[in-house]
């Protein structure tokens, strides 16, 4: 029998929502039946480019739309017709990859997926614009209409589009293996970063407008106000951490907010922590939230996130706005609280990665 192969479309293959998500399959397919490659915008080797050669996939390389969307769509569309691929899956919160997917289309893929990835655009005007036009667009190309909620599909497909069948809901699932709260692995991280009693608030996210780290120094600031022996751990690089970084420093925190940049220890690091913020300005589904959860975290989040991403009782959605009131919901989570094992809920609910797989292997390889 003939390995089945996917072509996955991604801006690059750095550490990101969508990029884990695609991974998570990955790493769990029969690769004797099943196979991904991989096609970026990006020249330069990204975070998971090593994991994915290991693994057996193939990364083709061409130009973003942004800078020559001739070459870009002509070079997908060869791709495609030249290596036979039968079906293309994309991830993105952009508008833009119904082209992509009409170029796939036009190389021979009689099958083309696509999963919306967010529920919002915290673009430029321009970006805002070409959303606009080319929405249509990216509710008609795709044959097969995937998200992680049902505020992400609205987004990209139209109201009422799950319930009235035109798209699916592809949970991220987690793999409870890894993302398992353990007494041991919590004092061997905190031990490896230097932290001993502090109260430690995390967040997990790249450092761009949407994720409001902005705010978040502010809230933190009201919890070391009163409760001085407090950390802040922020894990994720991206284009606004300087200005982050200054904005703690000015405001005589540096000392106590720990930029770690990009890790692949995340479940550690969120054992380690004793809540998870995330005062996002929206999201389709935070892979962050999902995984603190099943280390049995407790999230303070934005009422902006989908009320989807609440699959137990650790999470709490507040306004934006206040920096005191979400430091007087977090401080009482000092005094500590029982951690247990979120494994069988998750796999009751269909959170874990083996329904996840099923799911995923369904609608883009059968």
């Amino acid at each position: 029998m003939s390995i089945k192969r996917l072509l996955c479309c991604m801006s690059s293959m750095d550490v990101g929502g969508a990029e884990t998500f695609i991974m998570k399959q990955y790493r769990q397919l029969d690769r004797e039946k099943y196979q991904l490659d991989f096609c970026v915008n990006v020249e330069r080797r990204c975070a998971y480019d090593d994991e994915i050669e290991a693994l057996g996939g193939r990364i083709f390389r061409i130009p973003p739309k942004t800078q020559n969307p001739v070459v870009c769509l002509s070079s997908l569309k060869k791709i495609v017709k030249e290596n036979g691929y039968e079906a293309v899956f994309s991830s993105s919160a952009k508008a833009g990859v119904a082209l992509d997917l009409l170029a796939a289309k036009a190389g021979g893929a009689k099958r083309v997926i696509h999963r919306s990835s967010s529920a919002g655009n915290d673009g430029g005007k321009a970006e805002k614009i070409a959303g606009t036009t080319l929405g249509l667009l990216a509710r008609i190309v795709p044959d097969v209409k995937l998200a992680p909620s049902v505020l992400a599909a609205e987004y990209c497909f139209g109201k009422g589009c799950v319930e009235k069948g035109k798209a699916h809901i592809l949970n991220n699932g987690i793999d409870t293996d890894i993302f398992s709260y353990s007494d041991e692995l919590r004092a061997k991280t905190r031990q490896s970063l230097g932290l001993s009693d502090e109260f430690t608030l995390i967040h997990v996210g790249r450092f761009v407008q949407v994720k409001n780290h902005s705010f978040l120094i502010d809230v933190f600031e009201e919890v070391v106000k009163a409760h001085p022996n407090s950390k802040l751990v922020l894990v994720g690089v991206g284009d606004l951490q300087e200005k982050i970084q200054l904005k703690a420093r000015e405001k005589g925190l540096e000392e106590k907010v720990m930029f770690l940049g990009a890790r692949k220890d995340v479940n550690a690091l969120l054992g380690a922590a004793d809540v998870l913020v995330f005062p996002s300005f929206y999201e389709g589904m935070p892979n962050a939230v999902i995984e603190a959860q099943a280390l049995s975290l407790r999230c303070v989040i934005s009422d902006k996130i989908t009320k989807e991403c609440s699959i137990t009782d650790l999470v709490d959605f507040l306004p934006l706005g206040d920096a005191k009131q979400w430091a007087d919901k977090i401080l009482p989570l000092a005094d500590g609280y029982q951690r247990k094992n979120m494994a069988e809920h998750f796999r009751k609910i269909k959170y874990d990665a083996k329904s996840t797989l099923e799911d995923f292997i369904k609608y883009c390889f059968e």
